[in-house]
C-alpha cells in the first residue's frame, strides 16, 4: 500500500506548492472565475425551471400557472 500512495503524496505536494507560489495569499483578495460565475448562473436556472416542472400541478392549483394561451371564457365566442 505504501507504494501506491507515494505518488498521490507527491502530486498533492506539488500542487501546495503551486498554490502558495500564486502570489494572493488572503483568499477574501481573490476574484471569481467568470466561467465559474456561468457555470453557477447555469446550474440556478436548471434547478428553478425543474422545481418549476416538478410542481406545476400545485402551481396551477394556485392559479400561479395557467394554459400559454388561456383567455376568460367570458371574451369565447359560443
Amino acid at each position: 500500500m505504501q507504494g501506491r500512495t507515494g505518488p498521490i503524496l507527491r502530486m498533492i505536494a506539488r500542487l501546495r506548492v503551486l498554490r502558495a507560489s500564486d502570489g494572493l495569499q488572503d483568499p477574501a483578495a481573490r476574484e471569481a472565475s467568470p466561467v465559474l460565475i456561468l457555470v453557477a448562473a447555469v446550474l440556478a436556472l436548471l434547478l428553478a425551471i425543474l422545481e418549476i416542472d416538478s410542481n406545476s400541478a400545485e402551481l396551477r392549483s394556485l392559479g400561479l400557472m395557467g394554459d400559454a394561451f388561456s383567455a376568460d371564457p367570458v371574451f369565447k365566442s359560443p
